[in-house]
């Protein structure tokens, strides 16, 4: 456990609640904790690993649910029985995992379909090829995102590296052909 990458024995305790009229409220909150890579033990009660930037975070949350008319508990874990902890890094774990995923997922189903789909068209200009350049920038965003907040090294992060290179090799040969036959056009 000791030799986990990144994650010690202590823990950030957040139990929040925000008004329940208001599900855009509960949906902001969920997303900045999901932002941060929280691992929800039950409904609007989440752990994450105790580091200083998380802590900050966490009272950013918080401040946020406030705002909402919310309340929140705020707690430091130091005492996790082993079952617990084990469960925690398993459940973190399988997060990251399943983002790692759904890259994999984007970058198969979507971007080099979206490639395939271009020069099925023979839509060889700049325009595409910038258009698919930023959706490979979001792909590269998402991944680093994702690996920010793996701190257990789930598994998966290698592939889905892999995918998002293969995405920008297939990207730069788009490329070279839409400058090839943009030159012999003109």
């Amino acid at each position: 456990m000791a030799n986990e990458p990144e994650v010690g024995r202590r823990w950030l305790l957040l139990i929040y609640r925000v008004p329940s009229q208001s599900s855009k409220a509960r949906v902001a909150v969920w997303r900045d904790l999901k932002r941060l890579g929280a691992l929800y033990l039950q409904q609007a009660v989440c752990v994450l690993p105790d580091r200083e930037d998380l802590r900050a975070a966490l009272e950013r949350v918080r401040e946020r649910i406030d705002e909402l008319d919310g309340s929140s508990h705020f707690f430091v874990l130091d005492d996790v029985d082993d079952r617990e902890q084990r469960q925690m890094l398993d459940g973190f774990r399988a997060n990251s995992a399943k983002e790692y995923d759904e890259i994999v997922e984007e970058c198969e189903t979507k971007f080099f379909k979206e490639i395939e789909f271009e020069r099925y068209r023979e839509n060889y200009t700049f325009e595409e090829a910038e258009e698919i350049r930023q959706d490979l920038e979001k792909l590269r965003r998402w991944l680093r995102k994702v690996e920010a907040r793996d701190w257990i090294g789930a598994p998966g992060r290698d592939h889905a590296r892999e995918r998002v290179a293969e995405c920008e090799r297939l990207l730069e040969e788009f490329e070279a052909d839409v400058a090839e036959r943009v030159g012999e056009a003109g």
